[in-house]
């Protein structure tokens, strides 16, 4: 008991510390943005999104690299996606009084995010077939050569920005002191490393304790954490009305975990073990999420009231179904 109470109070400390890291991380990269010149689209999708995106993937490097618990940082990485399909757009509607979609984010990001979905299920299934663990679960081993693809295809990505971004010319702000801003996002980098290995201890700890699979925790509490950054500044950007790189941000954050955070893990462990079976369930529900905030946002391009409420019960949905799992009211998760 001792331990889990320790474990609860550093989640708790770490959660305010990588929000604190995150707030000083996204002031940098907008700063470094604006002296660069970039678009809003790009700023979001690619600038912001890393950067708000960098707890998810110092998750999945920490837990495979220090825990060798990899399918925690993939629970983790899909979780925190799942999240922001559902609860940031949901959120930024009700704080907006019209929260619009444009058709680059819903015909070109949100296409490309798609891709990467597809590509993950992929990479994890090819490691199932060839990789095999045995043991009689759909557990394989994901190597360096099976997901050096996803970040080739993220390369991709980044360059179809960057063409976006030469078409423009956004002005520069040459205001900025550059030198000063690039120290800020250096330290803020270290800050989250740390705070959020406090939350990897705490997520296996949690699992240990109720002898759960650490991919559970990883859904929940460790996505849950390390996805407020994307909260804070996708929220924000909704009440300034910049409703495109909130939008932009979403996506772009999301194509980022799935494409470079969980390769991360794999390239520097050089191999770490996938439950297929636990998964492919979880990337079902990010899929289903996904139509379901495409199909409203392609409606008149916009995010209703009703819409947003929706998105949100659909989460609160989803953490009354983990919860279910974690405490063995319901199994219907391989391992759970």
């Amino acid at each position: 008991m001792e331990g889990l109470l320790w474990s609860t109070l550093v989640a708790i400390v770490a959660t305010a510390v990588v929000w604190k890291g995150s707030g000083w991380l996204e002031d940098a990269s907008e700063q470094l943005a604006a002296y660069y010149g970039l678009p809003a689209i790009v700023q979001g999708a690619i600038i912001t999104a890393i950067g708000s995106s960098f707890p998810e993937l110092s998750s999945t490097v920490l837990s495979t690299l220090l825990h060798g618990a990899f399918d925690l940082g993939v629970g983790a990485i899909v979780g925190s996606a799942i999240f922001n399909i559902l609860v940031i757009p949901g959120v930024s509607g009700l704080v907006t009084d019209r929260y619009t979609s444009s058709r680059d984010v819903v015909y070109k990001e949100a296409l490309f995010y798609m891709l990467a979905v597809a590509s993950l299920l992929l990479i994890f299934a090819l490691a199932v077939i060839y990789n095999p663990l045995g043991g009689g679960d759909l557990t394989g081993e994901v190597t360096r050569l099976l997901v050096l693809p996803l970040v080739g295809l993220y390369g991709l990505y980044v360059f179809i920005q960057y063409l976006d971004s030469r078409e423009y010319g956004v002005p520069q702000v040459t205001s900025i002191r550059v030198g000063q801003e690039w120290i800020r996002l250096i330290m803020s980098l270290i800050v989250i490393v740390i705070a959020v290995e406090g939350l990897v201890r705490a997520a296996l700890t949690f699992g240990e304790a109720f002898g759960t699979p650490p991919f559970l925790w990883g859904l929940t509490i460790l996505a849950a954490a390390t996805s407020l950054p994307d909260a804070f500044v996708s929220v924000q950007a909704a009440r300034r009305d910049e409703d495109v790189t909130s939008l932009a941000n979403v996506l772009g954050s999301n194509t980022f975990d799935l494409l470079v955070a969980i390769p991360a893990g794999v390239l520097i462990a050089g191999a770490a073990p996938v439950d297929f079976g636990l998964a492919v369930p979880m990337m079902g529900v990010l899929v289903v999420a996904t139509v379901i905030l495409f199909s409203f946002l392609r409606t008149a391009m916009e995010l209703t009231t009703p819409e947003a409420y929706s998105l949100l019960v659909g989460y609160a949905l989803f953490l009354c179904w983990m919860i279910l799992e974690t405490t063995g009211v319901v199994r219907t998760l391989p391992g759970g």
